[in-house]
């Protein structure tokens, strides 16, 4: 493509002005010595589960991601996609999942929920386009319901990112790419007052490959001052965040078959949005002999506006089918734990006991009618008020050097009140649930851990579902569960039988009771059945050498319903994944050079109940080579989708309607992923 074409230009004439005007010595250059990681610290006996890990920041920093939600793709067997604008939360896939923006995985940024619960847009909606992933220290995932600690969005797993408190240099970052992609970036970190101040500023600005511009415009600013050491430290972090863009939603298949459209164009050239995010935080730990306690607290104003159009001109054949959906969120919560070290009957025994609370403030949360960016008329206007508090106990016990138990229970308790434009829709209810959990781990013996984990989880839906009586078209409506209970088990094993192979494999279940969930697009709740998926995933990382790191990640599953819909009949859960696989080599340090090749296949998933449509199966590579001139000074060349491959972030099926129709079509509806890109990037350290 003409754009490749240029940045290539452009990369080879940059590498040839820094040549001619870095100073180098006579003698060879020598490099500082760069400490070997493994990119996953899965060792054995450092979790709970064969499915819960950590992913370290060597990896995050070593592997070229297109888009910032892409870092939950650390967690092995996760998928992420988009099917809009840059601007929009993200697409994630996990487990037999399709979590939509982010139901049933939870998402943490220095223990702040990034999961928006009774969204504008969806039920868990998580947009990480906050995130600066050079920040991020490690990321703590687990699978699962087996964890006392995770509450409501875990079920299918959960992830916690972790902020540095400090840079070992300060970075200034330029970075040029195809479709007019550009990113600046400049962060560091200084003494200041027995503790450290870290600020970080993140410039993005993307057209893509749409006929219509995206015109990203992003702006991130980190400022956070921290004290202490491992045993006792403390933090306040703010964040600020704003972004504007518009957006090429997912298109009719029949439209770009006939030639109406190109694979990335549009049907609406108006759809787009705006988000903001702001959010002071406070972390405070202490650590001792005989145990510790840590205090999260956190505050977060964000709003959104979302201009969609899925349907063209299913509904109003004059104006179409354009809906702006609308919120003003104010969040506040805390976490509070305390855990204690001592014997019971002679065995070594931990008790950990946490609080979690959490308040949000919609005011309000609204879905209204637009053509252009222009509001027609309200559908529905709400304001909320949702809070809620955990309760978590768990009890370690070390029986043996080869047997350790851990048992949790977990309340959890609601309260959503519900004030609507919609008469007979308000109202205050409240909901609790209890989530008992239960792990077993055997060994080690010859450097191989075994485990066996149970648990109850749940899900909340949202607000403005449990006080329902009618929809917004007149129907009459009954309100939903407003906590929907899960039930997972697992059976894993962990070894390192080889120097430098960590190997999991885990074998697990899950069945959900309702997979009801709120449907922005419509203004509704609509339910859905109970359901159960199980599977199997394998996950190695391998340190070959002292510069080769190699990773490889499995996933299958199989997702049903368990009860038979007589108005849909078929058991398969549209949109569930099957399939996932994830190939990985990292150069670390070949002499100056260091690059990594990335490989992600999704399989085809069920489009419709009955499996009669389905979509096709992508598959990705991403590549980057890099130059270190000195020990400051480096060139990075990322490559997205280097083979340059015709496939679907997203597909979907349902009716719409374009103009000139004379009724409405059931079609594939599909967002293409990106053609091959390039982007640039020239690093400085200070």
């Amino acid at each position: 493509m003409k754009n490749n074409k240029k940045i290539i230009r452009l990369s080879v004439g940059l590498v040839a002005v820094l040549l001619s005007r870095l100073t180098v010595a006579s003698e060879a250059l020598t490099l500082d010595d760069v400490p070997v990681r493994a990119h996953y610290d899965n060792a054995v006996g450092s979790s709970d589960a064969a499915s819960e890990g950590r992913v370290n920041a060597s990896l995050i920093q070593n592997r070229p991601i297109s888009r910032v939600g892409e870092v939950l793709e650390f967690v092995p067997g996760m998928i992420v996609t988009q099917h809009s604008g840059s601007g929009k939360a993200n697409q994630y896939f996990l487990r037999g999942f399709n979590l939509d923006h982010g139901t049933d995985f939870a998402t943490y940024v220095d223990e702040m929920p990034v999961n928006m619960r009774t969204h504008a847009h969806g039920q868990g909606y998580t947009d990480l386009n906050f995130l600066i992933p050079e920040l991020v220290s490690h990321i703590h995932y687990k699978k699962g319901t087996y964890s006392a600690e995770e509450g409501d969005f875990s079920s299918a797993g959960a992830a916690h990112l972790h902020l540095v408190n400090r840079l070992p240099q300060g970075i200034a970052s330029l970075t040029l790419g195809s479709y007019d992609y550009q990113r600046m970036l400049v962060a560091d970190s200084q003494a200041l007052h027995n503790g450290q101040l870290l600020y970080a500023l993140e410039l993005n600005r993307y057209d893509g490959p749409w006929q219509v511009a995206e015109g990203v415009k992003k702006y991130n600013g980190v400022l956070r001052f921290s004290t202490g050491d491992a045993h006792d430290n403390m933090s306040l972090t703010a964040m600020a965040y704003h972004n504007r863009w518009n957006s090429t939603d997912q298109i009719p298949l029949r439209a770009v078959r006939s030639g109406q459209i190109s694979r990335f164009d549009t049907i609406d050239p108006t759809d787009g949005g705006d988000a903001s995010r702001y959010s002071l935080s406070f972390s405070k730990q202490h650590r001792d002999a005989q145990g510790g306690w840590q205090i999260n607290a956190y505050a977060v104003r964000s709003a959104l506006d979302l201009y969609s159009n899925f349907t063209y001109f299913l509904n109003d054949p004059v104006n179409g089918d354009q809906f702006n959906q609308s919120e003003k969120r104010t969040m506040l919560g805390a976490h509070l734990s305390k855990t204690w070290l001592g014997e019971l009957a002679g065995l070594p025994v931990e008790n950990k006991l946490g609080l979690q609370t959490r308040y949000d403030k919609l005011s309000p949360v609204a879905l209204y009618n637009t053509a252009q960016k222009q509001r027609l008329s309200l559908i529905r206007s709400d304001k909320v008020e949702e809070s809620s508090a955990g309760l978590y106990a768990e009890n370690t016990v070390w029986w043996h050097d080869k047997l350790r138990t851990v048992a949790g229970l977990r309340y959890d308790r609601y309260q959503f009140d519900v004030n609507s434009s919609l008469q007979g829709n308000s109202g205050r209810v409240s909901d609790g649930i209890v989530s008992p959990k239960f792990s077993v781990i055997f060994g080690p013996w010859a450097h191989t851990e075994f485990f066996y984990n149970l648990g109850k989880g749940f899900h909340s839906n949202d607000a403005r579902g449990t006080t329902q009586t009618r929809l917004p078209d007149g129907n009459p409506a009954s309100p939903v569960t407003p906590l929907v209970g899960t039930r997972g088990s697992e059976v894993g094993i962990r070894s390192e039988w080889m120097p430098g192979l960590q190997s999991s494999l885990a074998v697990w279940q899950l069945d959900i009771d309702s997979e009801l969930v709120f449907v922005g697009d419509a203004g509704e709740t609509e339910p859905s059945l109970a359901s159960r998926r199980y599977g199997v995933e394998w996950n190695n990382h391998y340190v070959v050498n002292d510069w080769l790191l190699l990773d490889m990640d499995i996933a299958l599953s199989k997702a049903r319903f368990t009860q038979q819909d007589p108005n849909d009949p078929g058991h398969f859960i549209p949109g569930s994944i099957n399939k996932v696989a994830s190939l990985g080599a990292t150069v670390t340090q070949w002499g100056q050079w260091f690059g990594a090749v990335q490989l992600r296949y999704f399989g085809p998933r069920p489009l419709v109940a009955d499996n009669t449509v389905q979509s096709n199966a992508t598959l990705l590579t991403y590549a980057r080579v890099g130059y270190r001139f000195n020990p400051k000074t480096t060139m990075t060349l990322d490559i997205f989708n280097l083979f340059n491959r015709k496939a679907s972030d997203i597909d979907y099926y349902y009716e719409s309607q374009l103009k000139g129709e004379a009724a409405p079509v059931s079609d594939i509806h599909f967002h293409p992923v990106e053609p091959r890109a390039a982007r640039l990037t020239l690093t400085y350290q200070f």
